[in-house]
Parts: structure tokens; C-alpha cells; sequence
């Protein structure tokens, strides 16, 4: 029972003796800093039960409570704020339970208990990820990691989209201009490669276009008769009739881009549990049409299409299959939700990590699968996030204008290089560890930086701003982490002695105080989705360890207890930080 639970019901029971009423629940919040207390009832809520002066009323409440509650050692009222200070026996502890429990913070999951599929990623087989997939991979990596360590089971997957026009463009320009190269010829990774073709099929669609326009062809006509696009969509035509010279440079070219993602993957630090590909799902779905006709949730209309009306549910109507037969989007994701429940029957229900355009899909997929009764539909979440902006404007791949996530990686580690030597503390460091460093300063501020943000705002991603040692920043926080490492390093006596009786400072208290949020602050973020909500957790956990830090003496402390307790404190931060900036996919090192 949690120091709120017990005050609570001793309340209510202080209540009931004092008024003869009893109240359904009790208001708490943190005490202010400018008073003295550790926890705060609020008074004014209780004047729905009785009228009365709300100061006279904590007076009354506070006596009880100190007279009943062994933790309770003073209170004072301020204004309707009943504020409890609770003894430094209590926090002891508190702390040592803390400090017993290697995953604090963290639970595992139940047996029997429904799974979570959390989708991220789910690229285009034409063109390298860019910054706008390291947002998206950040965030579902970060709440499948998140949600597991709340206690559920997680698959990681996502929906690779290999097929459609926009693949048969990279195809055909690498068929016209490629002269035959290869990753292996080239030295490009294969995603690279395939990206630069797709861009070159544009580039030629554009001349064609200017071509056709001076000749007296209006730009709209010119727009879908430009030949380059029209042999476009023959080469789609034959990957749908299985033509083989087709599928074979289809699944060459695919090859050479799944390489070049494994290692983005690799180096970004995000992986899977399935994958899905849309040359597999893309006729997934219309079986359901049919079975949903039946059910009456889908209508036929006069030229043959089926149509979901969602007028009611404050919607528009929905196509679910074109008038000649073929799906849409919508069907092939019906589909696929359908599809990975039967494959992985403990699936209970999913998160879809997908941009903020896609929000009114979304809403309507959901929809639609909860009115063909499927019982996993309440647990869908479109996990919807915003744009990734630069300083220097908008992203097009189609003009091969995108930042790429491999370029943008290696930036961030050279600038982290850059910064890292100014600074000077590297001596004794190797060359394999200082750019193990790097990479790991780099990357801990681009993913920090991108996290830190609620998932539905817009961001602008300055790379030199990210990397700061000061601040709200993932240095910041990995800096401090390697400052309690060298405490540790130099506390060469045994600490691991239980205190159990002991002064504290009341440093030591707000700082026990916020460890022990950890737990809840994890429930909170799986919850919500948000791994904003552990990132800005450790950043408060940071600045007040550093608080702590500058405020009483570690190492050079002479009472051996106090010492001791210190030394376990700054370790047991360390191991939140170490376990929180886990679940965003960060590492920290051991020495800065």
C-alpha cells in the first residue's frame, strides 16, 4: 500500500469519525515547494459534503492524521491545502524497496494475456528512408518498447509497399538508363541506388512533359499521355499478369533495397517481429466485402461498386471495392488487420504509427472493423504524429530533395565529433571507443530530440540545437549519467550497506520522491502512447539529481551512513536513466 492509499483511507475514516460523513474520495497533489510537506490533501473538494471554513476543517484532519498515521510527523494549512510532512523512515524505506528491485519501474507480462501489434516504418520500395521515416520508426520503437515494459506482450512489424506505380517507375528508368549497375558496381547502398532512379524517372517525365507542351499539347493531356509514364503503367500491367522478365527485375531491384534498409535499421537501432508486404495483402479484404455485404454493413451501388455508409457516425460514405472489381486502400487494410490476428492469435489489438494525413483513414478503418464485429476493433489506436521540418523547408523525394536518414545519422555523429573534441575530455579514449561515442552522442540527441515532443506536433529538427550539453537534450542527460558513473567508479568502499535509520536532507527526499514515480510515469506513457512523457520524466529526474548533486556532498561526506545512501542514490538514478532512455532506443555511455 502506497504512503497515498494509507493517508487516503485515514482520511475518510478522520472524516467520518469527525462529521459522520463519509466522503467517496480524496484529493491529492505534490506540495508546493515554497511550504513544507511532502504531500498535499486538497480541502476545498470536501466542502461539497459539509460547509465550513476549509483551514479549520485541515486543522481537524491534520490532528487525526497526525494521532493515526505513523508516517504523518507534522502538517500545516495553507488556504484549503492540508500539507503532510512524512518521516525520513518512510523514504528510507521507500528507497531500499526501490533499490532492491533490479527493473523497477518495469512489468512483465501475464500469461494468457492479449498482445499489442504496434506498425511502424511500413516504406516504399523506390527510395531510401528519409527524416520523416526516423520520426516514425523512433516512435513505434519507442512505444512497442514502452507498452512492453508496462506489462503487455508486443510484436513489432510493419507493411512493406513493394508494388504499384511508384515502384514500376524506379523500375523502368534503371530498365532505360541504368546501363546495368549494380550496389556491388556503384558502391551505393541498393535503397540509394533505386532512390536515384525513381528520381530520374521524374526528371524525365518532367522533359517529356515540356516536350509535349511545346508542340501544342496541353499540359494536363501531356501530364497522362507523356510515354515514359504510359510504359510506367504497361510494366504495372504485366507485374499484375505475373509477366516473369518483369517480376524477376521487380524482385532484383526489391533485393537491393531491403539490404539498404537492414542496415538503416541497424544503424538506427529499431527492429522486427513480422513483416508484412503489400505484393501479399494488396487482395486481401475482399472476401469481407462480401461477407460484410451480407451483414448489411456494406451496400452495392448501380454501377456495380460496394460502399460503407458512415453518415451516422458523422462521416461520409466510404468505397470498399471499385465498380470493376478492385480494391482500395481501405479493403486491403481491412484485410491485413484481419490477416495478422489469424496469424498471430494472441493479437487483442493494434497501434499504427502513420502520419497526421492519414488521420481520417484511419478513423474510418477502425470504424469498419468494429461494425463487422470484430472484438480486437476497440483496441486500435492510430498512433498520429506531425511533419518533420529543417531550418531549410519542406521535404519532396520525387526531386530527390528528401534528407536522408543515413546522411542525416552520419551528420549527427560528426557533429557530435565536432563538439566532443572542443570540449577536450577524451584522453585515454581509442579510436574504436571515442567513435563508438560519437555515434552514440549523435544519435541519443537526434532520437531525443524527436521524442521529446507529444507525437502530434509539427516539429523543426535543428541538428546543432539537439546536440547541446546543456538543456533539455539527450547529451544532457547522457552526460549526467556518466558523471554518476565516475562517482561510482570512485566509490571504492561497500555501499551496499541497508540504511534504514537516518536524517535525510531534504534533497534526498525530493529526489527519492521523483525514483518513485518511475513506475507510474511508464503506465502513463504506454497509456498514452507518448514517449514524450518518459523523456521529459528523465529530464526532470536529471536536473534534480544535479540539483542533489551541487547541493550535498557525495564522496567527501564523512558520516559513512550518509555516504552511503548517497552513493546508492546516485546509482539508482543512474539505473532509471539507464532503463528509461531504454525504452527510446538511446544508449549511454559509461564516460563522457
Amino acid at each position: 500500500m502506497t504512503i497515498q492509499n494509507t493517508i487516503e483511507s485515514h482520511v475518510k475514516e478522520g472524516f467520518l469519525k469527525i462529521y459522520q460523513i463519509e466522503i467517496p474520495s480524496v484529493e491529492f497533489q505534490a506540495t508546493r515547494k515554497e511550504f513544507e510537506g511532502d504531500i498535499t490533501v486538497v480541502i476545498f473538494p470536501l466542502l461539497r459534503y459539509i460547509k465550513g471554513n476549509p483551514t479549520e476543517i485541515g486543522e481537524k484532519l491534520g490532528n487525526y492524521l497526525l494521532e493515526n498515521v505513523a508516517e504523518v510527523i507534522n502538517f500545516n494549512v495553507v488556504k484549503g491545502f492540508l500539507n503532510l510532512v512524512i518521516s525520513d523512515g518512510y523514504f528510507l524505506k521507500l528507497f531500499n524497496l526501490m533499490n532492491q528491485n533490479p527493473t523497477f519501474g518495469f512489468e512483465f507480462s501475464k500469461e494468457n494475456e492479449k498482445a499489442i501489434m504496434v506498425e511502424y516504418s511500413s516504406p516504399n520500395t523506390n527510395k531510401p528512408l528519409h527524416l520523416g521515416h526516423i520520426r516514425n520508426n523512433l516512435l513505434g520503437y519507442a512505444v512497442a518498447e514502452i507498452i512492453k515494459a508496462s506489462g503487455k506482450k508486443v510484436y513489432k512489424t510493419q507493411i512493406i509497399n513493394d508494388r504499384g506505380i511508384h515502384i514500376c517507375k524506379s523500375m523502368l528508368a534503371w530498365k532505360l538508363f541504368g546501363n546495368g549497375e549494380t550496389p556491388a558496381s556503384t558502391g551505393l547502398k541498393g535503397d540509394k541506388l533505386v532512390g536515384n532512379y525513381y528520381v530520374k524517372f521524374d526528371q524525365e517525365y518532367k522533359k517529356q512533359i515540356s516536350q509535349m507542351v511545346e508542340k501544342g499539347i496541353s499540359e494536363e493531356e501531356a501530364k497522362k499521355t507523356a510515354p515514359i509514364l504510359l510504359e510506367a503503367q504497361e510494366m504495372l500491367r504485366k507485374w499484375e499478369n505475373g509477366d516473369e522478365e518483369t517480376v524477376a527485375l521487380w524482385q532484383k531491384m526489391n533485393t537491393w533495397v531491403y539490404e539498404g534498409f537492414d542496415t538503416t535499421y541497424k544503424n538506427l537501432g529499431v527492429d522486427f517481429d513480422a513483416l508484412y508486404y503489400e505484393s501479399d495483402t494488396y487482395l486481401l479484404g475482399k472476401d469481407v466485402v462480401a461477407q460484410g455485404i451480407e451483414k448489411g454493413v456494406f451496400f452495392k451501388k448501380e454501377d456495380g461498386s460496394v460502399w460503407c455508409d458512415l453518415t451516422e457516425d458523422g462521416l461520409d460514405e466510404k468505397i470498399v471495392l471499385r465498380s470493376d472489381g478492385t480494391a482500395v486502400y481501405m479493403t486491403q487494410d481491412i484485410g491485413t488487420a484481419i490477416q495478422r490476428v489469424t496469424d498471430l492469435k494472441d493479437v487483442g489489438g493494434m497501434v499504427y504509427t502513420v502520419g497526421n494525413e492519414q488521420d481520417y483513414h484511419f478513423q474510418v478503418l477502425f470504424l469498419i472493423l468494429k461494425k463487422l464485429g470484430f472484438d480486437w476493433a476497440k483496441n486500435l489506436f492510430h498512433l498520429s504524429y506531425g511533419m518533420v521540418d529543417l531550418p531549410s523547408g519542406k521535404m519532396k523525394s520525387r526531386e530527390g530533395t528528401v534528407v536522408d536518414a543515413d546522411d542525416l545519422m552520419i551528420e549527427m555523429t560528426e557533429t557530435a565529433k565536432t563538439i566532443s573534441e572542443e570540449l577536450g575530455k577524451l584522453d585515454g579514449y581509442s579510436d574504436a571507443e571515442k567513435n563508438e561515442l560519437y555515434k552514440n552522442i549523435g544519435l541519443g540527441a537526434l532520437k531525443y530530440f524527436i521524442l521529446k515532443v507529444d507525437p502530434k506536433k509539427r516539429i523543426l529538427f535543428d541538428p546543432k540545437s539537439s546536440i547541446d550539453f546543456q538543456g533539455n537534450t539527450g547529451p544532457f542527460i547522457q552526460y549526467t549519467y556518466a558523471r554518476i558513473q565516475s562517482i561510482i567508479r570512485k566509490a571504492t568502499f561497500d555501499y551496499s550497506l541497508e540504511i534504514n535509520e537516518l536524517e535525510l536532507h531534504e534533497k534526498e527526499k525530493e529526489i527519492i520522491k521523483l525514483m518513485a514515480l518511475f513506475p507510474e510515469t511508464v503506465q502513463q506513457a504506454a497509456a498514452n502512447y507518448s514517449p514524450a512523457i518518459i523523456a521529459n520524466y528523465t529530464f526532470d529526474l536529471v536536473k534534480e539529481f544535479n540539483s542533489f548533486y551541487q547541493n550535498v556532498s557525495i564522496l567527501g561526506e564523512e558520516n559513512h551512513q550518509k555516504k552511503v545512501i548517497r552513493v546508492q542514490i546516485s546509482n539508482k538514478v543512474a539505473n532509471i536513466i539507464k532503463q528509461a532512455f531504454s525504452l527510446l532506443g538511446i544508449q549511454v555511455p559509461e564516460r563522457m
